[in-house]
């Protein structure tokens, strides 16, 4: 099966052959053709599988086939597609993919994000816009400022929504929906469909066709996945040693907290390794270069908290270590998610403490299998170290972030359900395209 069995326009077909893409991944099989009808979408779909491919090419098509009305309010641009992401970095890279299928098309899109100054975003957007792709607390500061018009919205996404619940947006999202067009066409993806999930869409979609493609909660076949018992401060020593070892050359590190991620840099740069960290507490602009960076090769570790690598999209990333392990095990499927990609082998590596043996449980639970043991040499864990406490925030605000989303009002909206739940390997514009 090849993109031109879709029906996309030449100009889309143009932009995806240039970036080598030939076979669509199984979520874009499913989801581009529900799009192209107009139908509301409810996809369920791992990290890497190729899913902002699955929205983005259809809603440049349906686009640019609809042509723009003249209806606008005098003085403000009418946002034709709206796109909600949980990240600032998230909303980069979807608008990236917007920008590169969409090249050969008379559309617009930009991206607005806090961290950087408002005004200008207000100045371009003052312009055509017909694309934006937004997080949720930046672009109700627009609203606000009367600088954006959403009254013509004719598709929404809510990317990630699984996260944006994490992150405690639900009341951020219902503000939003009340400002869009009751009549419009809306997309939900999501790696998981939790009650909360299923309740918001009942709000926000109508008589949506569902897709689900992977088991909740597997990690994909193409990363292979290794403990490395350790004693909890070695683990640094650890890093330092599997990276010389093995010539890591490209590695994200995954930290609990903003703290520990600067300590780690500072750690790393003493060890003469190249390391720059990407967490809240860093401008837009130094988490914007040090990921460039990254990409490009020019950075060798990467070290990030997990809000702020959630979506990272990086080419054929090798590596990516737990230095520390998530204190929701769901988190380590989408932080070893970032490896693996688009059908290419990627090597996950966790340094375990005895801190840290019942999350390490949790994790083997939820994903259904035991993780691969190794102790190396001269790093034996050392038996009589008793285990302490692991401060549990991370869990407190998925709490009450919850509470926030069981106020969802629910509705009486049937799901559809098309294709059979499957396993699949992402492939094609699963690395680009999610």
């Amino acid at each position: 099966m090849s993109f031109s069995t879709f029906g996309l326009s030449d100009e889309i077909l143009r932009a995806v052959n240039e970036r080598g893409y030939t076979e669509p991944t199984p979520i874009q099989k499913q989801a581009i053709p529900v799009v192209l009808s107009g139908a509301d979408l409810l996809a369920g779909a791992q990290t890497g599988t190729g899913k902002t491919a699955g929205f983005t090419l259809p809603i440049l098509h349906l686009l640019s086939e609809r042509g723009r009305s003249n209806t606008a309010m005098p003085g403000r641009t009418p946002i034709r597609a709206l796109i909600l992401t949980p990240t600032r970095e998230l909303a980069a890279q979807v608008e990236e993919s917007v920008r590169e299928y969409g090249k050969y098309l008379r559309l617009n899109s930009m991206t607005i994000f806090g961290g950087v100054s408002i005004n200008p975003q207000m100045q371009r957007l003052r312009s055509r816009i017909d694309i934006l792709v937004a997080t949720p607390g930046r672009l109700l500061d627009h609203v606000q400022q009367r600088s954006v018009d959403l009254s013509h919205v004719e598709i929404l996404v809510l990317d990630e929504a699984d996260r944006m619940l994490d992150m405690g947006f639900i009341r951020d999202i219902r503000r939003i929906l009340a400002l869009l067009p009751k009549k419009r066409q809306s997309l939900l993806f999501s790696a998981t469909f939790s009650e909360e999930i299923k309740t918001l869409a009942d709000g926000m979609l109508d008589h949506p066709t569902m897709i689900e493609i992977a088991r909740r909660n597997l990690t994909a076949d193409t990363v292979s996945q290794k403990v490395y018992p350790v004693d909890r401060d070695k683990k640094r020593q650890l890093l330092t040693h599997l990276i010389r070892q093995h010539r890591w050359t490209q590695v994200l590190v995954f930290m609990r907290t903003k703290h520990g991620a600067d300590r780690l840099v500072k750690q790393l740069t003493e060890d003469r390794i190249q390391a720059l960290a990407i967490h809240g507490n860093k401008s837009q602009g130094a988490r914007t270069r040090a990921l460039a960076e990254f990409k490009d090769g020019g950075l060798q570790v990467l070290v990030a908290t997990d809000i702020a690598a959630r979506g990272l999209d990086i080419n054929h990333l090798p590596h990516v270590v737990n230095f520390e392990l998530p204190n929701v095990p769901e988190d380590y499927v989408h932080r070893i998610g970032r490896t693996g990609r688009a059908g290419v082998d990627g090597e996950a590596v966790s340094l375990v403490c005895v801190d840290e043996l019942k999350l390490l449980a949790d994790i083997e639970k939820l994903i259904k299998q035991p993780l691969l043991k190794e102790i190396v040499a001269g790093f034996e864990p050392d038996p009589k170290v008793k285990a302490e406490p692991i401060p549990n925030g991370r869990q407190q605000r998925q709490g009450q972030s919850r509470s926030h989303a069981s106020e969802q009002p629910a509705s009486r909206t049937k799901h559809k359900r098309t294709g059979a739940r499957t396993d699949s390997r992402p492939s094609a514009l699963g690395n680009r395209g999610r």
